[in-house]
């Protein structure tokens, strides 16, 4: 039995896009309190990194939330 590939199901982007954003942002602020341990800075440094992609991810998710909920508002008219 052939298989194809899937329907593009996106109904549930915006929350899953969602979902990503709100656990990269626990993340980031659990982050924020390793940073006040006493770690070396070489450590710090590489967590500050991690942060600065986090926070790039953050402002990419939520970009990608506005497109898919503009898709999704042109699919229901």
């Amino acid at each position: 039995m052939p298989r194809g590939p899937k329907p593009d199901n996106r109904r549930d982007n915006v929350d899953k896009l969602r979902e990503q954003v709100v656990n990269t942002i626990e993340n980031l602020e659990a982050s924020h309190d390793t940073l006040h341990m006493d770690l070396p800075e070489e450590q710090k440094e590489a967590i500050r990194a991690k942060n600065r992609r986090r926070e790039h991810a953050i402002a990419g998710k939520r970009e990608e939330i506005s497109d898919e909920y503009e898709f999704q508002q042109k699919q229901e008219d």
